[in-house]
């Protein structure tokens, strides 16, 4: 029996050596986490407000949407005329300037349409900035629940080792089998590669945050620090009701509305000729002893608007355009309400699930695992049993993390929509932080 445990050792002790070399070799290649890189989310948030490219680049278009209300509220640029004429009795030269006035109200509703182009700017600008600090939120939760979820596997993978121990040494008593630390040895080896697949996983979800802060993908970014949280009960009402009259894109497309009946009025006015006032002075050489002889003129310029067909064409074009801007606006806002349900109702149910894991599975997963051992030790239950106990505490504990990190992104995606800050609306804590202190798993800070 002694030689056939020697035997495993001999061949299952290389796969186990060359899997922690190769884990301590891309550890070892990990680079230092930079100490001014952002670590809470606050401080993601502050970062990502003040870099990211996609939101400056918003910021710039509502700027120069702004720019465009005074050219619309500008007259047409006045026409100076100049003139000299040489004849054979006299010599004479004139100069003059006109402006032209577009027909009245014209002017206002041109302005009036970049002021509103001008304010739905604006609220692409506070959506894009909404987004952004969404795809920031999602990110960084998903962030801490690599880091958890690294210090879970570790867990349990020093867990399956102590097993691997107990059947080593209930072999060498005779009161264990050959098969059980075999088993052992194989779930030791699962875990491991478990573990270093989570660990590999670091790189991606680093690119994808510093792809929301600009900065290089290959930066290195510390494991976040998670700050406590609040539990948030909405009811579908409110927060539809908040959403249709806080989100920022549906602002921006009811602006658009307003923007292209202002146009509708533009179009209107085209029928109405533009009116040019004109002054014009004009000196006239008469010979002689007369001398020469100034003369003033002032005269009205009006455009022809004959071409009623085009003019009746483009109303009805700027009408079809606001009509369309209505339909795309409903169109978003139903869109809007069924994705804030949906969110909604995966918001409440990771609540659920961080409830039940929390207070009911994971605790009695653990009770499991401490029965099951001393069942094992005492030969009532096989080792199959005692793996699948630990199996189960490790996928319930697993599930909890992952609840915990999608409740968070769903409120993030809550927020978004609704335009509102919901955190702090109840004085509860979070359902987690109740957990009890053997299941809490802490995010592993002190590692870069």
């Amino acid at each position: 029996m002694v030689q056939g445990l020697d035997m495993v050792k001999l061949t299952f002790v290389p796969v186990i050596l060359v899997m922690a070399i190769a884990g301590f070799a891309w550890g070892a290649q990990q680079p230092a986490a930079d100490v001014n890189a952002p670590q809470t989310l606050e401080e993601y948030l502050r970062y990502a407000a003040l870099h990211n490219a996609g939101l400056k680049a918003a910021f710039e278009e509502w700027k120069a949407a702004l720019e465009q209300v005074p050219q619309a509220e500008a007259l047409p640029d006045p026409t100076f005329t100049y003139g000299y004429f040489m004849e054979q009795l006299e010599t004479r030269q004139r100069a003059g300037i006109m402006q032209m006035f577009p027909w009245f109200g014209k002017i206002e509703a041109r302005t009036d349409a970049a002021a509103a182009a001008a304010k739905a700017a604006h609220k692409r600008y506070e959506a894009r900035k909404l987004q952004l600090f969404f795809d920031v939120k999602e990110a960084f939760y998903e962030y801490v629940y690599l880091a958890t979820a690294i210090q879970v596997a570790r867990e349990n993978l020093e867990l399956a080792q102590h097993f691997e121990e107990i059947a080593r040494t209930k072999y060498l008593t005779a009161m264990g089998t050959h098969p059980d630390i075999i088993r052992a040895q194989i779930r030791v080896a699962e875990l491991q590669y478990r573990l270093t697949a989570l660990e590999r996983s670091r790189d991606p979800n680093v690119a994808r945050l510093n792809a929301v802060l600009n900065r290089p993908a290959e930066a290195p970014l510390p494991w976040p620090r998670q700050e406590p949280t609040r539990p948030v009960e909405i009811d579908h009402r409110t927060i539809v009701a908040a959403m249709k009259e806080n989100n920022p894109q549906l602002q921006a497309m009811g602006f658009d509305v307003e923007q292209l009946r202002r146009e509708v009025d533009v179009a209107k006015r085209n029928f109405y000729p533009d009116i040019g006032l004109e002054a014009e002075w004009m000196r006239m050489n008469m010979g002689g002893m007369s001398g020469d002889k100034d003369d003033l003129m002032l005269g009205l310029q009006l455009n022809l608007p004959i071409w009623r067909r085009s003019y009746k064409a483009g109303e009805l074009q700027a009408r079809a355009m606001a009509r369309r801007a209505q339909h795309e606006k409903q169109d978003m806002e139903n869109e809007l309400v069924a994705r804030t349900a949906s969110a909604l109702y995966e918001y409440e149910d990771s609540g659920r699930q961080v409830q039940l894991y929390g207070k009911a599975l994971v605790p009695k997963a653990q009770q499991l695992i401490g029965a099951s051992e001393a069942a094992y030790m005492a030969g009532t239950i096989d080792f199959l049993s005692l793996i699948d106990a630990q199996q189960t505490l490790l996928e319930y504990r697993l599930e909890y993390e992952r609840a915990s990190a999608s409740q968070q992104q769903r409120l993030a995606e809550l927020e978004m929509l609704a335009g509102t800050d919901f955190s702090g609306m109840t004085p509860e804590s979070r359902p987690n932080a109740q957990m009890p202190a053997q299941a809490e798993v802490e995010t592993p800070d002190h590692r870069n």
